[in-house]
């Protein structure tokens, strides 16, 4: 009897927890559908800002701006980890630290001094544990990332790089493709230029595909369309430059929030299978040792009935 009381009280652990990775399941399955249709909102601007810059960039006016400035060689580095302020998300954090660790090794290796910064609970909690504390760490940033702080976070870069404070902006993120493909990568923001742009753009584009005759034959005819600038161009690019790097920052914790909420939705459906399971499992194992049980209390009584005779 001790055997199957054991059983049930185990059985009845696993289904107390069940109910807890089930219930997390839905919440970020909810989240998840927010933050997809916050991300989906902003694709639209970010492509389109991006085309303007790559398209301004592209001309054969002599302009420039500060941002779109190569430094080489590069004296000194800022990474922003972005990671999430609570686990239970599969392979999410861990993806995205060990791309950030080896993006600190190669700049060691190189010699090149990085100013690390973190946001996230998690990140912060795993660069202290490796030894390396962060210079700068952000825990406000929730699955719900608000443009005011992402802005107030990129007028900090764009002013340190200005100042020649740093000479490149690496940020380490999970880039949202799809809602069956999320990659991990260090992608650089500063210096902004014109194939980064253009490679920014395309990644946006991923996720809508371009016809042959729909969005791809607009793009080419948008590019090849002359820009009248007004009232010049150089007070056109100080303006949208500066803009463009703010949205792609923002789209950096969109992706991240969103990758977030699916590598939670599909661990917890994982975790919960895996309690259903368990429930069977242990269902079996207790109906058997009930039914030995059932079946050494009745030899008992048998024998002890032919002992009576």
């Amino acid at each position: 009897m001790a055997k199957a009381r054991a059983i049930v009280k185990r059985r009845k652990s696993v289904q107390n927890i069940r109910k807890i990775t089930r219930t997390m399941e839905l919440i970020a399955t909810a989240r998840f559908k927010k933050a997809l249709d916050r991300a989906t909102e902003a694709e639209a601007y970010t492509r389109k800002i991006a085309e303007l810059v790559a398209n301004l960039g592209a001309t054969s006016l002599d302009v420039s701006h500060p941002l779109l400035e190569v430094r080489e060689p590069v004296r000194r580095s800022l990474l922003l980890v972005l990671s999430s302020n609570r686990g239970l998300a599969g392979g999410y954090n861990g993806n995205v630290l060990r791309v950030a660790t080896r993006v600190l090794q190669d700049n060691q290796a190189e010699g090149i001094p990085t100013t690390l910064e973190v946001a996230g609970k998690r990140g912060i909690n795993y660069f202290r544990f490796r030894g390396t504390a962060a210079d700068t760490s952000y825990t406000q940033f929730e699955d719900r990332p608000q443009f005011d702080e992402v802005e107030a976070l990129a007028n900090k870069y764009i002013g340190m790089y200005i100042k020649g404070e740093i000479d490149r902006l690496d940020v380490s993120y999970t880039q949202f493709v799809n809602s069956a493909r999320q990659v991990a990568v260090v992608q650089t923001l500063l210096p902004m230029t014109t194939a980064q742009v253009a490679e920014a753009t395309a990644s946006v584009r991923q996720a809508k595909p371009a016809t042959a005759t729909g969005d791809s034959a607009a793009t080419s005819k948008a590019q090849a369309v002359p820009y009248e600038f007004l009232p010049d161009p150089k007070s056109i690019l100080e303006e949208i430059v500066p803009v463009s790097f703010k949205v792609r920052l923002f789209k950096c914790f969109l992706d991240a929030a969103v990758s977030e909420q699916i590598a939670r939705m599909v661990a917890m459906r994982g975790a919960t299978e895996n309690a259903d399971d368990m429930i069977k499992s242990l269902t079996r194992l207790y109906n058997r040792a009930r039914q030995a049980q059932i079946t050494r209390e009745l030899a008992e009584l048998i024998g002890g009935a032919a002992a009576l005779e």
